[in-house]
């Protein structure tokens, strides 16, 4: 990799975010509200009684959605973090098309066990962020189709749980996909293993271009160890640490054949170098994250999205340009109008929902969202993201991806 190191070149604003984000104040957007919100941890006066959870939007699609979380060791890694770990220990969930609900629990949005590690990481409130469900139903049957469903891998931003962009995840599943997000230990702010286990982050506070490089190479060797654990659950065994239970109907679900992989942030770029890596991903997607290493920046022979924030008179990311020139599938660069980096995952709706126990004002929340309403930003984001992976893992209709459409104008295409 070049030397980019902030002492030789003026970051672009996504490779500030990026940085930032490796002081674990990223996961959820939070870099920008950091300070405010630790000045406001004891107001003057009480706080406004607010929602009992944050919600989520609900997923467009009709199918129902179930999830699984698995605890998965890769005997042929030491944890890179953490060395006296003598295997690499990740945690992955699996959301689903679901046969049917009834009786199923909902899925939390955050594991019970790591919610006091993440709200005081993120300013948050406990009680909020511990009711709050996912549409997903734990452990739910799965709705068998012939040939599988078409899979797509989640990673998050550096310092960000595997849920943080869950918005996207379920509209994705109750379309018909399987989507598998995944938990990046000692990356992400606390992983919750079974048994009640939390590991935190151990990224060194210090953040140099090595530490960035070496958090992109463990991802991506992650990616492709639970791709094969993919194929092992589509066999008929089960890769989970503890044997706990599948759901009905999981072997055979997935169609390998049809894998795409989008990301958020350091997320996006590790979904760049798996695409450049392993030939099983077909089609991928960055979500406004600075390319990291020469495998994210060279490119592949298949399709790839680049969706970036509005950095306004910011200069472009020269790793976006770079991967560009190599790119040699089908490409596409967008831009989301009144989007920050923090626009691209559940952050751009729960902070405003949180603003007035947190005592957030209207221009901090725009600070951390965005100026385009939330709402309208994860219709946006939807859209696309469905579009993209319905015409290059479905082969449907990409017109939507051909220009610009008058039903979305905070989409601009770029090139």
């Amino acid at each position: 990799m070049t030397d980019n190191s902030p002492a030789t070149v003026r970051p672009s604003r996504r490779r500030r975010w990026l940085l930032a984000a490796a002081a674990l104040t990223s996961g959820l957007g939070l870099m920008a509200a950091a300070a405010p919100v630790a000045a406001l941890s004891q107001p003057a006066t009480p706080p406004p009684a607010g929602p009992d959870s944050f919600t989520l939007p609900a997923p467009t699609g009709s199918g129902r959605l179930g999830t699984v979380s698995l605890h998965l060791i890769d005997s042929a890694r030491t944890d890179p973090w953490v060395p006296s770990h003598p295997t690499r220990e990740i945690m992955a969930q699996i959301w689903y098309p679901a046969q049917n609900s009834r009786g199923y629990p909902a899925a939390p949005w955050l594991s019970p066990g790591a919610v006091p590690h993440f709200t005081e990481v993120f300013g948050l409130p406990a009680d909020m962020v511990r009711a709050t469900n996912t549409h997903g139903r734990a452990g739910a049957p799965v709705d068998r189709k012939t040939g599988g469903h078409p899979v797509v891998l989640y990673s998050p931003g550096l310092g960000g749980d595997r849920g943080t962009s869950t918005a996207l995840v379920e509209e994705l599943v109750s379309h018909g996909y399987i989507v598998v997000t995944i938990d990046h230990t000692h990356d992400a702010s606390e992983v919750e293993f079974p048994g009640g286990r939390v590991e935190v982050s151990t990224i060194p506070q210090e953040i140099d271009d090595q530490v960035i490089a070496q958090a992109a190479a463990v991802r991506a060797a992650d990616t492709r160890f639970v791709l094969d654990q993919l194929a092992a659950i589509n066999a008929g065994r089960n890769p989970d640490a503890g044997n706990r239970r599948l759901p009905a109907g999981l072997r055979g679900a997935f169609d390998l054949h049809r894998i795409g992989m989008f990301g958020h942030s350091l997320g996006g770029s590790t979904a760049a170098a798996t695409m450049h890596d392993d030939p099983r991903v077909k089609a991928g997607v960055n979500l406004d994250g600075t390319l990291v290493g020469a495998g994210a920046t060279a490119g592949s022979g298949r399709p790839f999205l680049l969706v970036s924030s509005d950095h306004g008179t910011d200069a472009e990311d020269p790793t976006w340009n770079t991967f560009w020139a190599n790119q040699r599938g089908w490409k596409r660069q967008l831009k989301l109008s009144g989007a920050v980096h923090g626009s691209f995952n559940d952050g751009q709706v729960f902070y405003p929902q949180a603003a007035p126990i947190l005592g957030l004002t209207p221009e901090q929340v725009a600070e951390l969202t965005g100026t385009l309403d939330p709402h309208r930003s994860v219709t946006v984001q939807r859209t696309y993201l469905r579009a993209f992976f319905d015409q290059h893992l479905r082969h449907r209709d990409g017109r939507l991806l051909r220009a610009p459409h008058p039903r979305f104008p905070e989409m601009e295409f770029v090139r």
